[in-house]
C-alpha cells in the first residue's frame, strides 16, 4: 500500500460545483414562476351573475398551450 497523505479534493469541488448550480437552477426556475403567476384578471359585472363554466384568462392560456 502507498503513504500517500495527500487528499485528492477534485471531486469534491465537482460535486460542489454541480449541487452549487442545482440549487440556483432551482432557484431562478422558482422566481420566474412566481413572476408570471402574478396575471391580474378583470371580472364583468356581467360574469358574476352566471353560474358554471368560466372561461377565465389562465384557462384560455392553458388552451393556448394544447
Amino acid at each position: 500500500m502507498k503513504d500517500n497523505k495527500e487528499v485528492n479534493t477534485s471531486r469534491r469541488d465537482l460535486l460542489k460545483g454541480l449541487t452549487t448550480a442545482a440549487v440556483a437552477g432551482a432557484v431562478v426556475a422558482g422566481t420566474t414562476k412566481v413572476a408570471t403567476a402574478s396575471e391580474t384578471v378583470e371580472v364583468t359585472e356581467k360574469e358574476t351573475n352566471k353560474t358554471g363554466y368560466r372561461e377565465t384568462q389562465h384557462i384560455r392560456d392553458y388552451y393556448d398551450t394544447l
